[in-house]
């Protein structure tokens, strides 16, 4: 699947709010110029989707997620109205400027005709229940189910990486269940963002371990698939202070990478979900078992190291051959590594890493 850069995803939903600007200007205004139409949109809708894109204040974002559904939308209604009017007002005030609509009354710049409100509104709803829906499955997921690619199962070559969060069973007892579930919450969502930022999707979580994968190729650039484990890594240690306050410890993770064959397909019928078949799977996942036993917090097939350059300041050591369970065959380890800055102490970084 062709890879989307941010700025071509954000030309692409300019265009897409530009078009129901003009769209509504050949129904409602067809003797005007459609470019007064389009401006209205962009400015109007743009930063509401930048908003819930999380382009700018992310911290009211963030507190918006976690109100009850009726305070979230009552709420999300009246953020998005403050918005649009702002939109409105300077789209306005930029037409007015240069001679396409004639100069507005103050109160017509800053008040939203009703009708407009209610269109833009509606465009609005569409696009941002699309992008949540994307969220909700992953991008390639969707793209994927909208386009029926995997109805017919796929052979195709993937990059799996498997992370498991360390004791957390002892966590749960010590804690509660509830308090374990909201400390696997708190990680996955700290996943998110290294996952987007290095091109993978999240396939799966599996109790406290979440699967992560990437098409061979893409997976491969810029070692995105070991720069994704590290920075996710990175980003948990340069928040410690906050998860010792808020759990009284920092994740310690475990984590395996593997690439190979795999047969991709489209299953269910109520619920439908695009899932992975073969050895690859399997064997990343044992894999990633191996850690414990090696004492190794990052793993990696020897296979995968041989296809794909390191990051700088990652460094690999081979650990020979393996047995795995159910594997007919030994498999080639290597354990990865990021080098220390010379002027950082380790304390903090072993916490996280073992």
């Amino acid at each position: 699947m062709k890879e989307i850069s941010p700025a071509q995803n954000w030309l692409l939903l300019t265009a897409v709010m530009a078009a129901s600007g003009v769209a509504y200007s050949l129904v409602v205004f067809p003797d005007e110029p459609v470019i007064i139409g389009a401006v209205f949109a962009v400015f109007i809708g743009m930063p509401i989707l930048a908003f819930e894109r999380r382009a700018f204040l992310r911290p009211l974002y963030r507190r918006l997620q976690k109100l009850p559904t009726a305070a979230f939308i009552i709420s999300a209604l009246l953020i998005y109205e403050i918005f649009m009017n702002i939109g409105y007002a300077l789209a306005a005030s930029l037409l007015s400027a240069v001679g396409l609509i004639k100069p507005q009354s103050l109160l017509n710049i800053l008040v939203m005709p009703f009708n407009v409100f209610m269109y833009a509104l509606a465009v609005c709803a569409v696009i941002i229940f699309v992008l949540r829906v994307r969220e909700l499955l992953g991008r390639d997921v969707f793209l994927s189910m909208f386009s029926g690619r995997y109805r017919t199962p796929v052979q195709e070559e993937r990059i799996f990486l498997f992370i498991d969060l360390v004791d957390s069973t002892p966590f749960a007892e010590k804690h509660g269940d509830l308090r374990a579930q909201q400390l696997l919450n708190s990680l996955f969502a700290a996943f998110a963002e290294p996952v987007r930022r290095n091109k993978g999707a999240i396939d799966d979580y599996v109790g406290d371990s979440a699967i992560i994968t990437w098409p061979l190729a893409r997976g491969l650039k810029d070692g995105r698939c070991v720069r994704c484990i590290f920075d996710i890594l990175n980003d948990i240690e340069a928040d410690a202070e906050s998860w010792l306050k808020q759990y009284g410890q920092v994740p310690r993770l475990r984590a395996a990478l593997h690439g190979g064959l795999v047969i991709t397909a489209e299953i269910g019928v109520d619920h439908h979900k695009i899932t992975y078949f073969g050895d690859t799977v399997n064997t990343t996942s044992r894999l990633e078992s191996l850690c414990k036993t090696l004492n190794r917090p990052v793993l990696i097939s020897s296979e995968l190291a041989q296809r794909l350059t390191l990051p700088e300041r990652i460094s690999a050591q081979d650990l020979g051959v393996h047995a795995l369970k159910g594997r007919g065959q030994g498999l080639g380890v290597m354990t990865l590594a990021q080098a220390l800055p010379t002027s950082t102490t380790s304390p903090k970084l072993h916490s996280t890493f073992n």
